[in-house]
């Protein structure tokens, strides 16, 4: 079945349609400098259930900017640098952006407090701030420790009421129905957050989703029970998960499934990880070129945001910006949205085929892994190992004339990307990671799988 004819048997083929309504301007393409995005063009989404007009780009608080300017706020001990937020925020308002996604569990606990902040500035009634009931740890899983957590989001958020409130990352975890049961059914918190949407101090409620579809498909047969009403859900959505998460890790699940789901019940789609972490931005170099003979004006992390964008039930699309850079790259792409064509969708999904042939480790960067008890730098080691591969920095024949080069950058790159003490061969497969990834990754195996490989590259002079 092609595209089109996808879309209409899911009743999104007209203009008709009960999802997100588009409702930007058109495209002024002699507006603003080449690469300042303009303002007043920002494509906007209605959600159909609360007439929410909302901004097709999202601010994802997860990956804020820390002090000193290294990195973002995920790592242990590192200082939101609150005043480059502010800057970051103002800048994204002024240009449309409306919605504000944290968790108390982003940034190592300091998101909340840090978009609180930067969002007091403004007028609240024109923004809409989604958090998440992220109690992951068994000792927030009583009933008053997640009703605790919840007034604490709102005291952080500076507000009295939630926009979009979810139920974070269901389906992960060794047992994703008990840890669902446990989370959110048997401490009565799901009824406790439908009495706060009937108050008005949750607007929206949803939940987002990593892993386990059993789970996914429990939470879509209770709205469809009547049991709960889902007013929007939030998943992975980009162009190499959508017909080849499945491929990557058998326990993972294609975004086509899962929009499919939710558009034929008319929920609104929230998009996060269009870049896979920023995967999608770092293709393999080869890949890359390819992307860019399409249009070399535009960057290839616009591709994936045109692609995410162009579906119509999709509501936002989240981005996790730490940079002005990403910020400003990212307002280009829908500052408005110039939808894909269906041969241009169809590349897409056919390069997130050629991605998975590189073997890369899944990894989003997403930190939800860490800390590590035994102090390993998990996501630095694979985003490394990744960024080698894409490098073809990663030998394999000595016979290979490119051999010695390879095998230094190889070695050389990871002791620059993470300290010694840090790396692979530190862990000793306590499995504590594991269960934390929502890409549910073998962490101690592929982190024995990489130190063993370095360990070979050190010995081979």
């Amino acid at each position: 079945m092609d595209r089109r004819n996808f879309l209409k048997k899911l009743g999104l083929g007209t203009a008709t349609i009960a999802a997100p309504a588009i409702v930007s301007c058109t495209s002024d393409k002699s507006s603003g400098a080449p690469h300042e995005p303009a303002t007043g063009k920002m494509t906007m989404r209605i959600n159909p259930n609360t007439g929410d007009v909302v901004s097709l780009l999202g601010y994802g608080m997860m990956r804020l900017p820390v002090v000193g300017g290294n990195g973002s706020a995920r790592e242990e001990h590192s200082e939101i640098d609150q005043e480059e937020v502010n800057r970051l925020v103002d800048y994204a308002i002024e240009h449309g952006v409306n919605y504000f996604d944290t968790s108390p569990a982003y940034c190592q606990g300091q998101s909340e407090h840090a978009t609180g902040i930067a969002l007091a500035r403004h007028d609240r009634s024109k923004l809409f701030i989604a958090t998440k009931l992220s109690n992951f740890s068994p000792d927030t899983r009583s009933r008053a420790a997640s009703i605790e957590m919840f007034h604490n989001s709102l005291r952080e958020l500076q507000t009295t009421y939630i926009d979009y409130m979810l139920l974070h990352a269901i389906g992960g975890g060794k047992d994703a129905m008990q840890e669902f049961e446990e989370r959110y059914i048997d401490n009565g918190i799901l009824d406790f957050l439908i009495e706060q949407r009937n108050k008005g101090v949750v607007r929206n409620l949803g939940f987002s989703y990593h892993g386990d579809i059993a789970i996914y498909d429990l939470a879509l047969k209770m709205h469809d029970e009547g049991k709960v009403k889902w007013d929007f859900v939030q998943i992975e959505l980009n162009y190499l998960d959508w017909e080849w998460a499945n491929e990557i890790n058998d326990r993972n699940t294609d975004a086509k499934y899962l929009y499919a789901e939710l558009a034929k019940r008319r929920i609104p789609a929230v998009i996060m990880e269009p870049l896979l972490g920023g995967r999608l931005a770092n293709l393999p170099d080869p890949l890359a070129h390819r992307v860019k003979k399409r249009d070399p004006q535009r960057s290839i992390a616009s591709w994936a945001f045109r692609y995410a964008g162009t579906w119509p039930g999709v509501l936002t699309v989240l981005s996790g910006m730490t940079l002005m850079e990403h910020l400003k790259d990212n307002l280009l792409s829908y500052c408005p949205l110039e939808p894909l064509n269906e041969e241009e969708m169809r590349a897409l999904e056919r390069l997130g085929g050629d991605i998975v042939s590189y073997n890369t480790i899944p990894c989003n960067d997403c930190k939800y892994c860490m800390p590590c008890p035994y102090g390993i730098n998990i996501p630095a080691i694979f985003v490394q190992h990744n960024k080698c591969l894409a490098e073809d920095h990663v030998p394999h024949d000595r016979m290979d004339p490119t051999y010695a080069a390879a095998r230094r950058a190889y070695l050389v790159g990871m002791n620059r990307a993470v300290e010694r003490e840090r790396q692979a061969d530190h862990c000793i497969g306590c499995g504590h990671c594991e269960p934390h990834c929502p890409q549910r990754i073998k962490i101690p195996q592929e982190l024995q799988r990489i130190s063993e490989y370095t360990d070979k590259l050190m010995r081979e002079e």
